[in-house]
C-alpha cells in the first residue's frame, strides 16, 4: 500500500498477510526508486520474515525518467539529513519498536551512512558505496565510512562482490576496519542480488546473500 510520510516522501508498506509481528524492516531502494520490483519485495518479505515492511522513495517530489543518466546527476541534490529523516519516519510508520534497515547500491550506502541513528537495530547493505563516488559529491553528502566510524557500525553486515567497481577492495578493508562485518562474494557484480532480471543476477549467491542477512536480521 502506498503512503505519505509526514515529509510529503512516498512510501510502500505491508503487514504479514497472516500473524503478528513487534518487528519492522525499512527498505532503501537502489538508485531506480520504487517501482513494481520494490512493491513485490516488500510483500514477499513481509510475508516470509513476518516483519511490517516500508520501501522509502529515495528522489521524493522528482520527475525522472526510469534512464540512468538523469538519476546519477540527481543524487549530489540528496541531502543526507532529509534521506535520514524519511528513513526514520519509514521506520516510525511500521508502528513497532525495533526496527531494521535494509538497501542496494544507493540505499545501501545510505544504509552506511543511518549507521549514525540509534533508531535502526541491525542495518544490511548491498553493494552500498563505501565512498562517495566523484560524480555525486556535494555539501549535502557526508562520507560513509565517517558516519560509521561515529556511529554503530558494529550493527551493520555488508554484502559486496569483490567484481563491483563500486566496491574496490581497499575500500571494502576500510570498511571492515570500522566494525562493519562484511561478507565478499568472489565472482559477483554490482547488483548481483535484488533484482532476478539483471545480467549480474546470481542465483546461488543471491540466495545465500538472503540467507544470511535474514539470520542476521533475526
Amino acid at each position: 500500500m502506498r503512503i505519505t510520510l509526514p515529509s510529503g516522501t512516498s512510501a510502500e508498506i505491508v503487514r504479514p498477510s497472516t500473524g503478528q509481528t513487534t518487528r519492522g524492516l525499512v527498505i532503501a531502494p537502489d538508485i531506480f526508486g520504487l517501482r513494481p520490483l520494490f512493491d513485490e519485495m516488500v510483500q514477499r518479505l513481509a510475508d516470509e520474515w513476518q516483519m511490517v515492511v516500508c520501501a522509502v522513495e529515495p528522489f521524493p517530489g522528482r520527475d525522472l525518467s526510469p534512464d540512468i543518466e538523469p538519476r546519477f546527476a540527481a543524487v549530489p541534490q540528496i541531502d543526507d539529513e532529509v534521506h535520514l529523516r524519511d528513513l526514520l519516519e519509514a521506520a516510525d510508520a511500521t508502528e513497532c519498536a525495533t526496527v531494521d534497515l535494509l538497501g542496494y547500491c544507493l540505499g545501501g550506502m545510505y544504509c552506511h551512512k543511518a549507521s549514525r541513528s540509534d533508531r535502526f537495530h541491525r542495518i544490511v547493505s548491498f553493494y552500498g558505496m563505501i565512498q562517495v563516488p566523484d560524480a555525486w559529491r556535494s555539501p549535502t553528502q557526508g562520507e560513509p565510512l565517517t558516519y560509521l566510524t561515529s556511529g554503530h557500525a558494529d550493527r551493520v553486515l555488508a554484502i559486496v562482490g569483490e567484481r563491483d567497481p563500486y566496491t574496490p577492495a581497499p575500500e571494502v578493508d576500510a570498511l571492515e576496519a570500522t566494525g562493519v562485518t562484511v561478507v565478499r562474494y568472489p565472482e559477483a557484480e554490482h547488483g548481483f542480488a535484488h533484482d532476478v532480471s539483471r545480467p549480474a543476477h546470481r542465483v546461488e549467491d543471491a540466495a545465500d546473500a538472503y540467507r544470511r542477512t535474514k539470520a542476521w536480521l533475526s
